[in-house]
Order: C-alpha cells, then structure tokens, then sequence
C-alpha cells in the first residue's frame, strides 16, 4: 500500500492533457476550460463615462459647496447612458446632466450625483464639494485593448463568462472534454426503476460518477452493469477503451469475484496502485496504457466519492486543460471526539460552519462506507493524517473543501 499523496503524485505523473480543442459559443462556455488566451480587442469602458446619475461639472468650481453654500450652475444639456455628448467643451458655470454610463463631456472632471443636487429652472444647486474625476470611470479602466484577460487553463465560470462578453467576444476555443466510461460491476446491483428482489443493491455509483464526470469537465459515457463474470467483464472493459479514462466500481477488493485488477493486466493495463493508505477507499486501482487512464474503485458508495474526488477528479481536470486542480484546505476546530488509529488516512465527512473569524467543523454522524445521505449533508471532508490517532473538541484539523472551486 501506498500513502495518498504518492498515489496522487504516480496518477497526476501519468496523465497527459488532451491536445485538441473546439470553438464554443458563449452561452456554453461556463465549465468549459479555455485552450487559448482571451486577449482583448478593445478597451473596457471605451470612453470616459459616468459612474454615476447627476450632473458633469467642473470640479474646481464646487470647491466651496455646501448645503449652506450651494453652488449654482447653468444646466446647459443631457446625456443619457451610452448617448454622445454634442455639445460645446464645458465651461465655467455650467453642468450637464447625465446618466450613469454616459460619455463624459468635453470640459467636464467630475460627477456629482442627483441626491447631492437640486435642480430648478434650469438651474443645478451644488451642496458638496468634489475632488477632480470623481465619479468618473475612465477608458480601459477595467481592460486596456491588448490585455490578456484570461489565460488558457482557466476554468469559466458565470463571473468570466461576463467578463469575456464585456469585451464584445462571443466564442471562445476550449479544450475538448475528456470522454469518460463508467461501468458498474456487481451480480447484485440492479438498474434504477427495475424490481428490487431481496440482496440487490440499486446501482447508485453510477449516476453518481456520471454526475462527478460532468461536474468537473469530462463527457460520461455509461456502459451499464457487468455481472461477476471474467468474460463478460473483459468484453466490457474492452469496450471502454474506446474512451480517454475508464472508470468500475466495485470488483477491486479481496473477494473470490474481485477480478478487476486481473483483467485489467490481461488487457495490457500497467497496473501502478493497487491499494492506498487510506479510509474509506483503500483498495483502489490505478493503471494507464499509453494515456488512457484505468481507475477501479472500490463499490461503496461514499468509498465511490471519496476516491473520486481525491484520484479521479484531479486527473480528469488535468486531462481536460485546467491549471487549477486542488480543491482548498483549510483549519477548523473540531467541535467533537473522533476515533482513529494510526496507520491510514482518515476522510471523515463534515460540516463546517463560520463563527468569530474561526472555520469549526463536526462530523455528518456516521461515517460507514455505505451511508451515501452522510455524503451528502457534507460540505467538507475531514482529513485525519495517517499517523494521527484519536481527534479531540478543540483540535484543529484539516478540511477539504467540497463545494468550492479548485486552487
């Protein structure tokens, strides 16, 4: 067996990210990883705008103001947001009502908004004084035209997804997604919606690794259950290939019909993890030929997750182009006992909560390998190091985020 970290290391050493690549349109790009840098053509804002609805003046002049001092000035015209000003520069003792998003005036280096206004007859009270371009957003405040905005590896998400809008783009090339095969193996599993005669398992695994798969940028294929037989499994396995990472559950531990392993040598599999250091999860296997990647996982449903997240997931995002593939670590204090002995990477399911600038984090109840609602209500994986023992209230321990987004 090896530790979670060396296992980590042997799998992200043999996975190559895939070279090609697709143009997609800008409503698909959220999740999508970008194969090329997004370099701007233009400047964001274009033009010197307002900030705010008030009124262009010139800002030396309401040096004085106040609301008992008001400064009086001529309204001269209007512009509204995205319109041109037409008018003459600016002059002294005057102001030009505008809208936020609107071209600046000629003349003009501040706004003052309508609440510290008032206006009558033509004529604008100024009841505070302003400091030069306030209120004012400037050309290629935001992105100057040549900027790299995004780099290739990143991830889209709804906030970039915007920002590439902002600069009038509308496609973008993003790496191809990784085609991922999920194949369940088990004489007692069943398909969802068929009958559930006694000892039959609902195959869960699956559309939880299809969901995963998605998830983080990969393509899943489902190929359905495999009975406990060798050929059959082989038959199977050797469909999968067709796809860039293949992933089974179950059939990996030490059971009279746990042959996956075996099967994946005779199929050429260069088998490089058979067991890791840690719980739930232990008996998982890992292999390559060339740079399709083979994971067995175990058949529990959360030792299913737990594997994923920490093998599977990184791979796949690696393979898909992402420079981002860790998911955040953090302290928190333990709020209760948890029973551990030495030997094994623990990853307790939990729940952290925020208080007085402190992450705190207690257990989803119990954590056997079987109990996929404990999984659920988690937010966070509780990391125990293999040389740990028991965790105390109070300790601080490490936990892996699960709902944030990679580092």
């Amino acid at each position: 067996m090896i530790s979670v970290n060396n296992a980590l290391e042997i799998i992200l050493g043999s996975t190559r990210t895939i070279e090609s690549f697709e143009t997609s349109d800008i409503f698909n790009l959220t999740g999508r990883i970008l194969y090329s840098n997004i370099i701007s053509g233009i400047d964001v804002p274009q033009r010197d705008n307002s900030a705010m609805d008030g009124y262009a003046v010139i800002y030396s002049e309401t040096s004085n103001a106040s609301a008992d001092n008001p400064v009086i000035l001529s309204v001269t015209s209007e512009v509204q947001a995205g319109g041109e000003y037409s008018g003459s520069p600016l002059k002294k003792g005057e102001a030009v009502r505008i809208m936020t998003g609107a071209n600046i005036p000629d003349g003009a280096d501040a706004v003052i908004p309508f609440e510290d206004t008032e206006e009558t007859d033509g004529k604008v009270k100024i009841f505070k004084s302003l400091a030069k371009n306030e209120n004012i957003r400037f050309r290629g405040e935001d992105i100057q035209k040549g900027d790299i905005v995004l780099k290739k590896g990143v991830r889209i998400d709804s906030a970039q997804a915007g920002l590439i809008a902002s600069m009038n783009i509308s496609r973008a090339d993003v790496y191809k997604k990784p085609e991922v095969a999920v194949i369940s193996t088990g004489d007692e599993i069943i398909e969802l919606g068929n009958s559930n005669p006694s000892g039959k398992t609902v195959n869960s695994n699956a559309y939880t690794l299809c969901s995963e798969v998605r998830k983080y940028g990969g393509e899943p294929v489902y190929l359905g259950i495999v009975k406990d037989n060798i050929i059959e499994t082989t038959e199977k396995i050797e469909d999968a290939m067709k796809s860039d990472i293949i992933i089974t559950s179950g059939g990996v531990s030490m059971g009279k019909y746990d042959f996956i392993p075996d099967v994946m040598r005779n199929l050429g599999v260069d088998i490089k993890i058979q067991k890791v250091l840690m719980k739930p999860g232990k008996p998982v296997v890992f292999g390559h030929i060339g740079r399709k990647l083979f994971f067995g996982l175990p058949g529990n449903p959360v030792s299913v997750m737990v594997s994923f997240m920490q093998f599977v997931r990184p791979a796949l995002l690696k393979m898909a182009g992402a420079e981002k593939i860790n998911k955040p670590v953090i302290g928190a204090k333990l709020t209760e006992n948890i029973k551990k002995k030495p030997g094994r990477k623990h990853f307790v399911r939990g729940v952290y909560t925020i208080s007085n600038n402190q992450f705190h984090v207690k257990t989803t109840g119990d954590q056997g390998s079987g109990i996929l609602r404990s999984m659920s209500e988690a937010n966070c994986l509780i990391m125990l190091p293999e040389e740990s023992g028991n965790a105390a209230p109070g300790d601080i321990v490490d936990i892996q985020l699960i709902d944030h987004g990679e580092i």
